[in-house]
């Protein structure tokens, strides 16, 4: 888009977004790219421009006297990236094609197919605070528990069947077929174990953890928390309970997640929503529903949950990460 002298990108935003936290941030540019080669074939490759080539300016205080009363964003006109000025010749294609060649050297490029691209934030994580005991980054919800579950996995015996899977698109209902309510769990376990009736047994005999972050009690905000519930950073993974079953979790999955965590003399906390507040969700009762695995809902205690960079505990994370490796090790869950 040329707008008054610049050139921009129109974005569509993903998700439920705090959009005030991408102003002033040094954004840069990655996704997908698909292409015809001058051979004839098409293919798809990963594009990074790692180099902050972008910004979403926020308008000054002059010319906004009410920003600090209340401040909203219009994500059709407010968000949109600057990417350079007017005078310089600009095309997309063109710009993806440059830095594809730059990638992938040996790539001889026909023309550009079509594209999935997002913006991100270009500052590194960094572990912060006076001791170092938080995580300060983009995206900890939820690829944080993603790495703690694959280190767990990796660390695991591997003497009980376990599997990890890392479905995309929670954020806007998991519908999709590389997400939660789509087929891909149920045909690999499926496939895994063919006879009907051993697979069905299988299920009822397993135990799924879903790991999604949670809300820790913001010391600012302390009353949008049921005073009974207000989990803390750095004092345990959480408990998400529901009774409309937004979360997943039963008395008995809990129990047996708490034996575990006392094993590893791991704290536990819990986490229900005020009554007075909607309940947001997880892949747990999806997956739940989809497959029949008791399962529990769990997550990590985090500040900021949707901002461009999200704050967590660093004990947090090495505590779920012993208490997942035990889980999987672990060679009966419950007596019936």
């Amino acid at each position: 888009m040329d707008r008054f002298g610049y050139h921009q990108l129109g974005v569509e935003v993903y998700g439920g977004v705090l959009l005030h936290t991408w102003l002033d941030r040094d954004l840069s540019i990655a996704g997908r790219v698909t292409l015809k080669t001058r051979s004839g074939d098409i293919v798809s490759r990963l594009v990074d421009f790692k180099d902050p080539i972008a910004v979403v300016p926020n308008l000054a205080i002059h010319l906004n006297r009410q920003a600090n009363e209340g401040f909203s964003v219009n994500p059709q006109e407010e968000i949109l990236p600057i990417l350079c000025g007017a005078e310089n010749d600009f095309d997309l294609h063109t710009l993806l094609i440059s830095q594809l060649q730059k990638q992938y050297t040996d790539l001889d490029i026909d023309v550009i197919l079509d594209f999935e691209l997002s913006l991100y934030d270009t500052q590194p994580a960094a572990l912060v605070g006076l001791h170092k005991e938080y995580i300060c980054s983009a995206r900890l919800d939820n690829l944080l528990s993603c790495y703690v579950g694959l280190q767990a996995l990796l660390s695991s015996d591997l003497q009980r069947p376990s599997l990890l899977i890392c479905t995309d698109h929670e954020e806007i209902g998991s519908l999709s077929a590389c997400g939660a309510n789509g087929p891909f769990l149920d045909d690999v376990l499926r496939r895994l174990t063919p006879n009907p009736e051993l697979y069905v047994q299988a299920i009822q005999r397993s135990m799924l953890v879903s790991a999604d972050n949670a809300h820790g009690l913001h010391p600012n905000y302390a009353h949008k928390h049921d005073k009974n519930h207000a989990p803390a950073i750095n004092k345990g993974a959480v408990i998400k309970v529901n009774a409309n079953q937004r979360y997943a979790t039963n008395s008995e999955t809990a129990s047996i997640y708490r034996d575990i965590a006392a094993e590893e003399n791991y704290q536990v906390q819990c986490f229900v929503v005020r009554s007075d507040m909607a309940c947001g969700s997880t892949i747990g009762p999806i997956t739940s529903g989809e497959i029949g695995v008791p399962t529990i809902d769990i997550g990590l205690p985090t500040f900021g949950m949707h901002s461009i960079r999200e704050l967590a505990g660093s004990r947090d994370a090495y505590g779920l990460y012993k208490v997942l490796t035990r889980f999987t090790q672990r060679e009966k869950l419950m007596t019936r």
